[in-house]
């Protein structure tokens, strides 16, 4: 059985400790291991970081974004093989991995452009003779933990960015898919970053934890669940690190009695139950305002439903893919349990997803959950599956009261035709990223991305002008030259411009 090792100063680190398996979830089957690094190789990894980075930093930015231009064309060309590998670990189908990819290309095609995103700022004269300037300087060695539902699509919200700006970085990808992750580094070592720039260590809590505690690693990157994302912001700052964690999400999608029902059930299919609905960004409430919108709503969804396909990554005419692990399925499936025990009532049933051939596969069908109330475990927790539930609500603004009142607040999307109830809900709505009549509100590369509430823990999104901001650090320089032929006297007062 073959291991998946480690990225280390450009070279393939061979496992020789604790190894954990990779399982193909549209089979069950384990054909391979990853190593889980110890304290000791991610230690090795930070000091092949550390060692790099004061060439790197003085890299001029346009070298380093000739690098991104040659990797963003690595990850074109390569696109088939790396979708392939999400397939492999994680079940994505293909068309659904595309869309991943192309998605972590554009924070590529933003990183490159480095040279005017790093540009300092200039004042002539901010005193007789003085002039001022900021310069935006990396901070040294940083880290990411990434997550499995987008082994190549949050990376790329991350090293892409913080290498641009002159860091070094040190990637922990998930265990549980971590070979599309392994290539796209090596990809980029192919484009020409330099051995130590990019190093990548497969692991468990005792990897994340030598990053946490390294006083080396100068900030880390989180995306993940609430528990754990508290945990590491906490754990960082407390270290001194900088540190931006984004956790985890229950996103709501209000339908307006005014809503074009059509359209909006077609984008909530996909919304909802695209990639397993193991998103973060996964409508997995919709709150239907009137009884009315309610019936009309479930009685469209519950047909369309019937024509949903989900099976292996390989048959692009499938809809979705597995669930990641047998547990994780489980607790989806327990989810549904508890919804059905509290008093919900199941609409269209999942729980007994089978695919031919693949009858060991992870599988659980799309399911849809009508009269969910606030108080059920179901609603309050994210489930993290292919489950739509359904509240009923008798006006707007208790709609938006549920979701303003839950402990997430990460994206959120209205139904209507109405222009005043849209910017309403949209200036009133206490999540951080909002859709009017589009259900996956996720911003492009050159805006940030990250939500409210328990959704982020740190001030900054991910990448866009925040990921700038954050893998920077503002260096403000004024100076002078007095005349030689001048001499001045001391001044005990603050200085002023007079």
């Amino acid at each position: 059985m073959s291991v998946i090792g480690h990225w280390i100063n450009g070279e393939t680190l061979t496992p020789d400790g604790r190894t954990q398996a990779v399982f193909n979830p549209a089979t069950g089957e384990s054909n391979t291991q990853v190593a889980l690094a110890s304290t000791v190789t991610v230690q090795a990894a930070i000091a092949a970081a550390e060692a790099a980075f004061p060439a790197w930093r003085d890299t001029p930015p346009a070298r380093r974004a000739r690098i991104m231009f040659r990797f963003k064309e690595l990850l074109e060309q390569n696109a088939p093989r790396i979708c392939e590998l999400i397939g492999q670990e994680h079940g994505k189908i293909s068309h659904d991995a595309a869309g991943e990819l192309q998605r972590g290309i554009e924070n590529v095609e933003y990183a490159c452009g480095a040279p005017e995103l790093l540009k300092g700022e200039h004042s002539r004269n901010v005193g007789p003779n003085i002039d001022s300037w900021s310069e935006f300087q990396p901070l040294g060695v940083v880290a990411g933990v990434t997550p499995f539902n987008f082994p190549v699509m949050v990376p790329l919200w991350m090293l892409p960015m913080a290498i641009v700006c002159g860091n070094c970085f040190v990637l922990k990808p998930s265990e549980r898919d971590p070979s599309s992750t392994l290539y796209i580094a090596q990809l980029l070592h192919e484009a020409g970053l330099p051995a130590g720039v990019l190093n990548v260590v497969n692991g468990d809590k005792e990897a994340v934890d030598a990053l946490l505690f390294d006083p080396r690693v100068q900030a880390i990157s989180f995306v993940g669940s609430t528990p754990i994302a508290e945990y590491i912001y906490r754990t960082a700052t407390s270290q001194g690190k900088r540190c931006q964690a984004l956790g985890g999400a229950k996103n709501h999608a209000i339908v307006m009695p005014d809503a074009d029902l059509d359209n909006a059930v077609n984008s909530l299919l996909g919304a909802s139950f695209g990639s397993s609905g193991e998103r973060c960004m996964a409508l997995s409430v919709a709150v239907a305002v009137g009884d009315a919108v309610a019936d009309a709503l479930i009685g469209k969804l519950t047909e369309a439903m019937q024509g949903l396909k989900f099976g292996v990554h390989t048959d692009a005419s499938n809809d979705f893919g597995p669930l990641i692990t047998a547990a994780h399925r489980d607790k989806v499936v327990g989810f549904i349990d508890s919804a059905e025990a509290q008093g919900a009532r199941i609409v269209v049933d999942g729980r007994h997803a089978r695919v031919a051939g693949h009858e060991d596969g992870f599988f659980v069908g799309a399911t849809l959950i009508d009269a969910v109330t606030s108080s059920m475990d179901s609603y309050k927790a994210e489930i993290f599956g292919p489950v739509l539930q359904v509240i009923r609500v008798a006006t707007m603004d208790e709609a938006m009261k549920l979701i303003n009142d839950h402990e997430y607040g990460n994206g959120t999307c209205i139904y209507t035709r109405d222009g005043e109830a849209a910017r309403y809900f949209s200036d009133r709505i206490q999540v951080g990223m909002v859709g009017i009549n589009v259900p996956l509100p996720v911003p492009v590369a050159s805006h940030s991305f990250g939500g409210w509430k328990r959704s982020l823990f740190g001030d900054l999104h991910a990448y866009g002008p925040d990921g700038v901001r954050f893998y920077t650090r503002r260096k403000t320089i004024t100076q002078r030259w007095p005349s030689a032929n001048v001499r001045e006297g001391a001044e005990f007062s603050m200085p002023t411009l007079k």
